[in-house]
């Protein structure tokens, strides 16, 4: 509703309390006709304002994250995958591991649903107020190793490092090459300890090792991922191939 005040309606442009001008009318007329105290009446107001503004705050944040905001808990069958255990994935929702700076690391087969995890433990973080960010490890070393070459590479691993989660997945996908070794062994050694990170594998243990190539380097890199972790294995069958039965026999 259009606040008819024109003075009244620059002054909130002015400080930027969009929320206020939209609903102010409303709210005065509720205020009239239920006789609501000039504090009260104030209440509200600041109400729809902080509302907005943490609306505008957590949009913000997923846009960065590059989260996918449908692949929720809720939307996770834990039915498919009955060996999880679905209690001690709800208590790590509440995000405990992120004020103690501890890593979760999902392992399974391709299609158990990992990422989808990975992607709901973000989304739960967010609403908390914590910034996320999720992406691939290669596409990260990709992008740290192309930052070399155009002058980015320290604005980068400078936002990843600060970020309060970050969701590294799909490690193991494919042998990590040399020349990104150090990028990584420098991003696990800055947040050992101070941040949190969730990482998704399709390997086990292992065979960390023969991915990440130099095995003095790896041992130290694994030692630090693992050290304060939360290790949840997922030994189910492939959500993907289910979909695809499920196509065959329909």
């Amino acid at each position: 509703m259009t606040i008819t005040n024109p003075a009244l309606d620059e002054k909130l442009r002015y400080l930027r309390m969009s929320a206020i001008q939209q609903s102010l009318e409303a709210r005065n007329q509720y205020a009239l006709e239920n006789q609501l105290s000039y504090i009260e009446f104030f209440e509200l107001l600041i109400e729809d304002e902080c509302a907005r503004r943490k609306s505008k705050a957590y949009q913000q944040r997923l846009s960065k994250s590059k989260l996918n905001s449908t692949k929720t808990l809720d939307q996770y069958d834990f039915a498919f995958q009955p060996e999880i255990d679905k209690k001690r994935i709800l208590d790590l929702m509440a995000g405990r591991y992120i004020e103690q700076f501890q890593n979760i690391i999902l392992m399974g087969k391709p299609g158990t649903g990992k990422t989808h995890l990975a992607n709901a433990f973000g989304l739960q973080a967010l609403k908390q107020g914590r910034s996320v960010i999720f992406t691939h490890v290669h596409s990260l070393l990709d992008r740290l190793q192309q930052g070399r070459i155009d002058g980015s590479h320290q604005r980068i691993m400078s936002q990843i490092n600060n970020v309060d989660l970050l969701i590294l997945d799909e490690l193991g996908f494919r042998k990590m090459p040399a020349q990104s070794l150090d990028d990584f062994f420098e991003l696990i050694r800055a947040r050992y300890e101070q941040k949190a990170t969730i990482f998704t594998s399709n390997r086990s243990f292992e065979h960390w090792g023969e991915i990440l190539g130099d095995k003095i380097l790896a041992g130290a890199i694994i030692d630090r991922i693992v050290h304060h972790a939360h290790i949840i294995r997922i030994n189910g069958e492939s959500y993907r191939v289910k979909d695809f039965n499920n196509i065959k026999n329909n």
